[in-house]
C-alpha cells in the first residue's frame, strides 16, 4: 500500500512537471518579446476595475499594481537630493523605521552651481542607487521651475534663473538615477515659480515667454532626458488646475514634445474627475478626500480617477478610450521599473556616495569676494579660529518640506572646521544670533536643543570679543528650512538675513580683518555690509558633507569653481518680477482677499515678460551685487581671443568658437567658460545676451588648453507666438565669451543668412 501510495504520488509529480513543461509563458510576463506587445497583452488581460485602480494611490506614497496578474505596485519618494524616510501607510507621520536613513545630497541650487555636467551625472547615479535599495520606483524630483523671484521659499529644490542651464543639467540627473531602473518625475510643470497661493493661484503668461524661459528645462528633461515621469504642478494657467491641463499636459508635452510617458499629480493637485480623465493626467496621488462622503470604503476609492471615474464608464458618460491611454502608459512605466528583471540592487550611504557628496558640495560653493586673498585659510598664521554663527552648528537636513530627510550623519560647519584645523589651530564658537531652534519635521526630530535665552547686545558682545582675540573669523549664517525662509509652503518675507545678522557682522567686520562669511542659503539675500567685508562664499545647503565640503574650501584643500546659477540683485527692486511684474499676486485683487481658497483664485501676471534675472539686468543696465554666473578661484585664469570656424552660417549650419583659457596662477582649478549670444538687430524685443553654451575646465599652474563650443540656430531663435514657431531672423550675432553674464572677456561677430 505504501508502495503503491508512492507511485501515484511520484506520477502526479510528474504529471505536475510535464504539465509545467509545456505551460506557455503568457506574452506580457516573456522577456523575449517586444515592450509594445507585452503592454498591449497586459492590457487585454485586465479588469475595467483592474485598470481604474491602477490610476490613483492605494496610500501616502504607493499606487496599485494587480495582483491577479502579477504587475507589482509602484513606490514612490520624495526627494530631490535625498530618499525621503519612510511614513504611515495613511498618514504623514514617520513609520519608526530603523533602516530608512540615508545619505543627504546637496540641494540642487549647489549641484547647479557646479556648472559641470558629469556631476549631474554622479549625482544622479548615486541618489538613484538609494531609491533603488530602498525599493523605490518612481523618485519626485528632481524640480526644474524658474527662478523667478529670490522670494520663493523652495527655490533652493530648483536649478537657478536660466533655462539653458537648467536643461543641461537636469539631463544627466535624470539619465544618472534612471540607469538603476529607478523613475524620475521632473516637477513641478508648470510655472509654480513662488509658494505663497500655489494651490490658489492663475498664472497669466504670454507665450512667447512661456516657450523660452519656463518650459525649455521640461522639454529637455522629457525628450532629451526620457524622464518616465513628469509631475504636475498645484497652480492654474488658462483657468485650468496644471494637474488636470488642456494646455500643458495634452497641447504641449504629449502632442508637441510627443511625450510617451507619466504624468503624475503632485499631491492634493486633482479637483475635477472629467478634467483629470481628459487633460492629460495619468496618475492621481494625495487628493484632499476621505472615505465618509461618497459611502466608499476608504478614501483612495474616492479619489477623482477612482471610482467616480469607473462609475461614469458603467454609465457610458465616457469611453475607456483614455483609460486605455493611461494604463499603456503605467504599464510601459512598469517594465522598465517594478518588472524589471535586470536593474542593479542599489546601495544605501557607501563611502562612494559619501564622496560623491563632499565633491558636488565643494565643486558647487561659490566665492562671492575674496578681498586681499583673505581664504584660504593661512594654516601657519592661523593659531586662533573664532567660528560664530548659528548656521555652524545647526543641522539643515532636517525640515524645509518634502524634502525634509533622516540622514545617516549631517556634518555641521563647526565640526568640518575643528576636523580639518583643529589639530594645528584652537577653534573657538560663538553664538552670535539665535534664529530657528526647532528640530523636528514631520516626527524627524535633529536632536538638538538650541535653546538660547540670552539677549542679543549678550551673544553679539560674545561674539566681538572671541572676534578680536583671533587670527580668522569665519561667520556662517545665511536662512534655514524653518518655514518662511528655504522652506516649502510659504515664501520668504523680506529680502534681508533673518535675526539680526546684518548687525552682528557689521561688527565682526569692524573687530577683525581677517574675517569670511559663509552664506548657508538655498536664495539671494541682501548685503549691506558687502564693501566692508573682504570674503565671502555661498554655501548653499550641502547635506551630510557639508562641513567637510566648506572646511576643504576654507582651507584651499579644495579650489572653488562654482558659479551662480542666479543673480543676487542688490536689492529686492532690482528684480524684474517684483520691479514689474506681480508679487504674490494682482494688488487690487490681493486687497479684496482673493487667494484664500480654490473659490476665489488670485491672478499672477508675469509682466516682465522674458527678461527674467539677468536678462533684465543685462538689458536695463541695472548692476547686480553679484551675476549670473559669478564665482571667483584661488588661482588665476587667461582667456585668449575667440576664433569661429566661420563668420558667415546658414540656417542648417553649425558654428563652432574656439577660445584657449591657460591658469596663470599657483595653483590647480577650474574655470567655467560661458557663451552667451546676442542678436544685433531684431523685429522683436530680445534680451542684450543669453546663454547658449558653457563648459568646465580643469587645468594644472601654467596649464592651457582650448575649449570648443558649438551651436546652431536654435541658439539664435525666438520663439514667435503668433506663427506659433521658433524663428531665427538673418542678419548679424555676437558672440560673447566670458566667465560670468557681467565678465565678458571675447567677442566674435557671425551672420545667419
Amino acid at each position: 500500500m505504501l508502495k503503491k501510495t508512492a507511485i501515484v504520488g511520484l506520477f502526479s509529480l510528474i504529471s505536475v512537471y510535464s504539465t509545467a513543461q509545456n505551460t506557455v509563458t503568457p506574452i506580457y510576463l516573456d522577456e523575449s518579446k517586444p515592450v509594445e506587445q507585452r503592454v498591449q497583452d497586459a492590457l487585454s488581460r485586465m479588469t475595467l476595475e483592474e485598470k481604474v485602480a491602477m490610476l490613483h494611490a492605494q496610500s501616502k506614497f504607493s499606487s496599485p499594481g494587480v495582483p491577479r496578474l502579477g504587475i507589482p505596485e509602484f513606490w514612490t519618494t520624495d526627494g530631490p537630493h535625498g530618499v525621503r524616510p519612510e511614513v504611515m501607510w495613511d498618514e504623514w507621520n514617520q513609520a519608526g523605521w530603523t533602516n530608512d536613513s540615508v545619505i543627504a545630497y546637496p540641494a540642487l541650487t549647489a549641484l547647479s552651481a557646479t556648472w559641470n555636467k558629469k556631476m549631474s551625472w554622479k549625482y544622479g547615479k548615486a541618489l538613484g542607487e538609494e531609491a533603488r535599495y530602498r525599493k523605490k520606483d518612481i523618485l519626485l524630483g528632481p524640480g526644474v521651475n524658474i527662478y523667478r523671484t529670490p522670494l520663493n521659499g523652495r527655490n533652493f529644490e530648483y536649478m537657478g534663473e536660466d533655462p539653458y542651464l537648467t536643461s543641461k543639467m537636469v539631463v544627466p540627473y535624470i539619465k544618472g538615477v534612471q540607469s538603476n531602473g529607478v523613475a524620475t518625475s521632473v516637477k513641478h510643470y508648470a510655472l509654480n515659480n513662488q509658494e505663497m497661493f500655489r494651490h490658489t493661484s492663475n498664472v497669466k503668461i504670454d507665450d512667447r515667454t512661456l516657450y523660452e524661459i519656463y518650459l525649455p528645462p521640461f522639454k529637455a528633461a522629457v525628450t532629451e532626458g526620457d524622464s518616465w515621469t513628469i509631475m504636475g504642478a498645484y497652480d492654474m494657467y488658462k483657468g485650468q488646475y496644471a494637474s488636470q491641463n488642456q494646455y500643458l499636459l495634452n497641447d504641449i508635452l504629449k502632442k508637441e514634445w510627443g511625450y510617451k510617458g507619466v504624468v503624475v499629480s503632485d499631491w492634493g493637485a486633482v479637483n475635477n474627475t472629467e478634467q483629470a480623465i481628459h487633460n492629460g493626467l495619468d496618475l492621481e496621488f494625495g487628493s484632499w478626500t476621505n472615505g465618509l462622503s461618497a459611502g466608499t470604503k476608504n478614501a483612495y476609492d474616492n479619489y477623482y480617477l477612482a471610482k467616480p471615474y469607473l462609475d461614469l464608464i458603467k454609465s457610458g458618460k465616457v469611453s475607456t478610450k483614455e483609460l486605455d491611454d493611461k494604463v499603456t502608459r503605467l504599464l510601459n512605466l512598469a517594465y522598465k521599473t517594478t518588472m524589471n528583471t535586470k536593474k542593479p540592487f542599489g546601495n544605501i550611504a557607501s563611502e562612494e556616495h559619501r564622496a560623491v557628496a563632499k565633491e558636488i558640495g565643494e565643486e558647487g560653493i561659490v566665492l562671492l569676494k575674496n578681498q586681499g586673498n583673505v581664504l584660504p585659510i593661512d594654516i601657519n598664521k592661523a593659531k586662533k579660529i573664532a567660528v560664530i554663527g548659528e548656521n555652524a552648528i545647526k543641522i539643515m537636513t532636517v525640515g524645509g518640506g518634502s524634502s525634509s530627510l533622516k540622514v545617516k550623519y549631517e556634518t555641521l560647519p563647526l565640526e568640518g572646521i575643528k576636523s580639518r584645523f583643529g589639530k594645528k589651530a584652537d577653534v573657538q564658537f560663538a553664538r552670535g544670533y539665535v534664529g530657528d531652534i526647532g528640530g523636528e519635521y514631520n516626527g524627524v526630530k535633529s536632536g538638538q536643543d538650541l535653546k538660547d535665552d540670552r539677549s542679543a547686545d549678550e551673544l553679539l558682545n560674545e561674539a566681538v570679543e572671541l572676534a578680536k582675540k583671533s587670527d580668522y573669523v569665519i561667520f556662517v549664517g545665511g536662512l534655514n528650512k524653518a518655514d518662511f525662509q528655504d522652506s516649502e509652503g510659504n515664501d520668504r518675507k523680506s529680502y534681508g538675513l533673518p535675526y539680526n545678522q546684518d548687525n552682528v557682522i557689521a561688527a565682526l567686520a569692524k573687530a577683525n580683518k581677517n574675517f569670511a562669511v559663509v552664506l548657508v542659503s538655498g536664495n539671494a539675500v541682501a548685503m549691506p555690509w558687502i564693501k566692508d567685508v573682504p570674503s565671502v562664499l555661498q554655501s548653499w545647503y550641502l547635506g551630510s558633507e557639508a562641513g567637510n565640503s566648506i572646511a576643504s574650501i576654507l582651507a584651499g584643500d579644495a579650489n572653488p569653481s562654482g558659479k551662480l546659477p542666479f543673480s543676487f540683485p542688490v536689492k529686492l527692486e532690482d528684480n524684474s518680477a517684483h520691479k514689474l511684474g506681480e508679487y504674490p499676486g494682482n494688488k487690487e485683487e490681493l486687497a479684496v482677499g482673493k487667494g484664500k481658497d480654490q473659490k476665489n483664485p488670485i491672478n499672477i501676471t508675469y509682466n516682465e515678460g522674458i527678461l527674467v534675472g539677468y536678462r533684465w539686468h543685462e538689458t536695463k543696465k541695472i548692476k547686480p551685487l553679484f551675476s549670473f554666473g559669478h564665482g571667483l578661484s584661488y588661482t588665476s585664469f587667461k582667456f585668449g581671443n575667440a576664433k569661429s570656424d566661420k563668420t558667415v552660417i546658414a540656417q542648417d549650419d553649425k558654428i563652432t568658437f574656439s577660445i584657449t583659457i591657460k591658469n596663470t596662477g599657483k595653483k590647480a582649478g577650474a574655470e567655467v567658460v560661458q557663451l552667451y549670444i546676442s542678436d544685433l538687430k531684431s523685429s522683436v524685443q530680445r534680451p542684450t545676451k543669453e546663454l547658449k553654451g558653457f563648459e568646465k575646465v580643469f587645468l594644472n599652474p601654467g596649464e592651457e588648453k582650448e575649449v570648443s563650443l558649438t551651436i546652431d540656430k536654435t541658439a539664435l531663435s525666438f520663439f514667435d507666438a503668433d506663427k506659433h514657431e521658433w524663428v531665427a531672423e538673418l542678419g548679424d550675432f555676437e558672440a560673447l565669451i566670458g566667465n560670468s553674464s557681467d565678465a565678458i572677456k571675447t567677442k566674435i561677430k557671425f551672420t545667419l543668412k
